[in-house]
């Protein structure tokens, strides 16, 4: 696996960021090191991202160099991390009101309405990491044929439950907030609720499966 970029965040974090592309086996990496490092002297936080891994420490208890090298060493010597997390389906209401940009994203890849629906449908997705807002799940895994770029000009406001497409990546809106993601449907499963513990329904390591409740397009 390749090396990764080791640098420091202002005067209290390094983040530890491996090359792209983003694949499963480099997240699993990711999940790993995070696992050991909550456990070390002097570390606040511990924040896994897409293909990095950032370490909030005490810097006035913390020698950041001999954390840098330890993280280092930790990177080089961490497997995957033990394959975890559950099994979740997601029904999708898919086109219309509810996937307004789901004409733009059969545009985009020449391929029909219904075979963007089926293909999105058929995948078999891993939660990466959760960011953005609370409970918003990153998912690795969509069709390369699916690939489309966000909107050139995001919305002001994507309702609650938006599944959408950006980039090589799929992900659902937990709640409305502007965004710039490609709408092509919307579940009613509630992603955050801060009464619920955990408060998010998804957690990184989770396999996602969308079902089709409905077609409107």
């Amino acid at each position: 696996m390749s090396q990764p970029h080791i640098f420091p965040l202002g005067d209290a974090a390094l983040v530890c960021e491996a090359p792209p592309p983003a694949t499963l086996d480099c997240q699993r990496r990711v999940w790993a090191v995070a696992e050991l490092a909550r456990d070390w002297p002097h570390v606040l936080e511990v924040v896994p991202g897409m293909n990095n891994l950032t370490l909030v420490f005490d810097p006035l208890e913390a020698d950041r160099d001999a954390l840098s090298k330890l993280l280092q060493e930790t990177w080089d010597a961490a497997g995957e991390a033990p394959a975890a997390g559950r099994d979740v389906e997601i029904p999708v209401q898919y086109g219309g009101e509810f996937g307004p940009d789901l004409g733009a994203v059969a545009s985009h890849t020449g391929l029909g309405v219904r075979e963007v629906i089926e293909r999105h449908s058929s995948g078999q997705y891993v939660v990466f990491f959760l960011g953005f807002q609370p409970g918003f799940a990153y998912m690795g895994g969509l069709d390369e044929a699916l690939h489309t770029p966000r909107r050139a000009s995001p919305r002001l406001e994507v309702p609650a439950g938006s599944v959408g497409i950006g980039g090589e990546q799929t992900g659902i809106y937990p709640a409305t907030s502007p965004g710039g993601w490609q709408l092509i449907g919307r579940t009613e499963l509630p992603l955050f609720d801060p009464a619920r513990r955990p408060p998010t329904l998804l957690q990184p390591g989770d396999r996602v499966r969308f079902t089709i409740a409905g077609i409107h397009a």
